[in-house]
């Protein structure tokens, strides 16, 4: 150290400081401002890609929300669709147990008129059939009683006989 204060020049100095300050104009204009302008311009592009970022997050999340909400929506719709159906179902069968009851009961009460009127006419031709065999056996019990004189004139007697009785 000692040494370059004693051997210290002045014109060496300026020539020094001349060359230098001359330097760093050269390199503020041609080295210094370009790196710096090329600087800002990544952090520009940087903070541009931060943003759009930052941006492209709050959409996803938005369009997140929005598919949340459409989700719910369509199984809230979803479900309404199965209750509406299950009530369908259920108001289907009963109006087919209804109809199938009513339908029953017409062929039952059908089936004992039918029955009824069947018995009737049963009864009917019964008393038909019982009235013309008892007047085919009172034709041949009367027969048989008339076809003798004595038992002719008997049996008139026995009815004169109990008509004036009565």
């Amino acid at each position: 150290m000692e040494k370059l204060i004693n051997e210290f020049s002045i014109g060496l100095f300026f020539w020094q400081l001349v060359l230098f300050i001359g330097l760093v104009l050269l390199l503020r204009k041609f080295a210094w401002k370009p790196i710096l302008d090329a600087v800002e311009k990544r952090e520009e592009g940087i903070q541009n890609a931060l943003d759009s970022a930052e941006k492209a997050k709050l959409e996803m999340e938005n369009l997140q929300a929005d598919n949340q909400k459409l989700l719910k929506e369509a199984r809230a719709e979803r479900e309404e669709m199965l209750k509406e159906a299950r009530d369908m179902k259920n108001k289907m069968i009963e109006d087919a147990k209804t109809e199938a009851s009513e339908s029953a009961a017409k062929l039952i009460a059908q089936a004992q008129a039918s029955i009824e009127s069947e018995k009737k006419a049963a009864i009917a031709e019964l008393k038909s059939q019982v009235a013309n065999l008892s007047v085919e056996i009172a034709e041949k019990v009367v027969r048989t009683e008339l076809s003798n004189k004595d038992k002719q004139l008997k049996l008139v007697e026995t009815m004169l006989g109990e008509k004036s009785l009565n």
